[in-house]
């Protein structure tokens, strides 16, 4: 058949297909609501927190999520009959309360690609009039997109190889004043943290390159700093240099710059850069051999209210697929949100190879990361020495705490405070109490007189 012939075909084919056509607006549910559907083993499941708007009911308002977020439009379309609509529409398999269970066809997604997911999943479907609210709760990546992903570079296991350090969760700090320091006078406090103790300490989130301290100069500094510590202590040392900046080309010619200094650590905004700049800074750490401390700045803007957003343990699942290093989780005991039973499902799921469903923890789903290597969780905000026992309680020995202001605000300054919590950690990790510890470390009993009035609301 020739071409002209088979192109004559196709268009009688298609002029069919509008022939038979029933247009018009009919309910999603009619289409997209599919309670006898059985999820596959290679199905993208999602939990959606859904609060209907005024006028829609539970059933429609899912079906309303589903089909925008995957196949669907206000109104029948043509085109839709020149595919396999049913294979690739999403499907609203069970609703629970407000829960809304979806199951999306993995074909619907691009390989290694969280940007896609994200612009699939929550893309548009929050603005929709269907829904008052709505909150994606969990999500089970289906193995075999797992698979397409390359995980952490380093992970837990091999960090502590890399460092020689044991039986104790690692020890950081944020300098303070985290802006306004010269690079100077910065890289004096890092100093003074790890020869105190700390196993390491970190640029805050919006330490970029301001006038006051270019980056070029702080990572001159700063790892000079470093370098000088571990020669006086004998210990591995390092500093969480932020490379974040305008541009993902800049990021990345700042990674390079402090890695061919030696430093072992870089550390990036992931959020207020985006994941497809992340995916960069992961694939060019990894090739560097550098360890990548994630923080999570902006978070809160879309994970802490309980009815619409996304919640924190999706951001945790997307960013070790990504292959971040370290990701902060919040404390629990400390200054910022998080309730006790759903950090320690977040801390699951960057740590194990596989989680199972644990509805106490907010996990909806079992989820297999099929052989990707573990993210350390990381503790910060607001914690000091009495929280320890606690933070030992919840997090176990492979996590990193962070210790700003319960480094730097001890009364005889950053070298004290940090030897006092370095004190405090061990003797916690071996089973012993802070008293007995601070009977020898006058450190750790000045940091336990000022702070022992100073707690923040648990949530369990």
């Amino acid at each position: 058949m020739s071409n002209s012939v088979a192109a004559i075909a196709t268009d009688k084919i298609r002029v069919n297909r509008v022939r038979n056509f029933q247009p018009g607006v009919r309910p999603y549910a009619v289409d997209y609501y599919v309670p006898d559907y059985v999820p596959s083993a290679t199905d993208l499941l999602c939990a959606f927190r859904i609060d209907p708007a005024a006028g829609t009911d539970m059933i429609e308002a899912a079906a309303a999520v589903a089909a925008e977020s995957s196949t669907g439009t206000w109104t029948e379309v043509w085109s839709n009959q020149l595919t396999s609509i049913d294979y690739y529409k999403a499907k609203v398999y069970r609703i629970e309360d407000d829960i809304a269970y979806i199951a999306y066809p993995m074909d619907l997604f691009e390989e290694q690609s969280v940007v896609n997911i994200m612009s699939s999943i929550v893309g548009n479907v929050f603005g929709f009039k269907a829904v008052a609210a709505l909150r994606l709760e969990d999500m089970r990546v289906p193995v075999a997109l797992v698979k397409t992903f390359p995980g952490p570079n380093i992970g837990i296991y091999d960090e502590r190889a890399r460092l020689n350090k044991w039986d104790r969760p690692l020890l950081g700090g944020t300098v303070k004043p985290k802006l306004g320091l010269s690079a100077k006078d910065y890289s004096a406090i890092i100093y003074e943290c790890l020869v105190g103790g700390l196993d390491t300490t970190k640029d805050d989130e919006n330490m970029n390159s301001q006038p006051f301290n270019r980056w070029r100069d702080r990572f001159h500094y700063g790892i000079d700093a470093v370098k000088r510590a571990e020669a006086e202590t004998g210990e591995a040392k390092g500093h969480f240099f932020n490379v974040t900046a305008h541009s993902t080309e800049e990021a990345l010619r700042r990674l390079e710059y402090i890695a061919s200094q030696g430093s072992r650590y870089i550390m990036y905004d992931f959020l207020t850069a985006g994941f497809a700049a992340t995916a960069d800074i992961v694939k060019r750490a990894g090739e560097l051999g550098v360890i990548l401390h994630c923080h999570r700045a902006m978070h809160a803007v879309f994970t802490r209210q309980a009815n619409h957003g996304i919640h924190m343990r999706v951001v945790a699942k997307w960013l070790r697929l990504v292959g971040g290093d370290h990701l902060h989780t919040g404390t629990v005991v400390g200054k910022l949100e998080g309730s006790r039973q759903e950090t320690l499902g977040i801390v699951s799921l960057l740590r194990e190879r596989a989680v199972a469903a644990d509805p106490e923890r907010g996990i909806y789903f079992d989820q297999d990361f099929a052989g990707l290597k573990s993210v350390w969780p990381v503790a910060s905000g607001g914690i000091h020495v009495l929280n320890i026992p606690d933070l030992y309680a919840i997090y176990g020995n492979d996590a990193f705490w962070l210790f700003g202001g319960g480094t730097h605000g001890h009364p005889r300054g950053s070298r004290a405070g940090a030897r006092a919590n370095r004190v405090a950690t061990e003797a916690i990790a071996a089973g012993k109490s802070l008293e007995d510890a601070a009977r020898k470390c006058p450190e750790l009993r000045e940091a336990m007189d000022l702070w022992g009035g100073v707690k923040f609301s648990v949530t369990e």
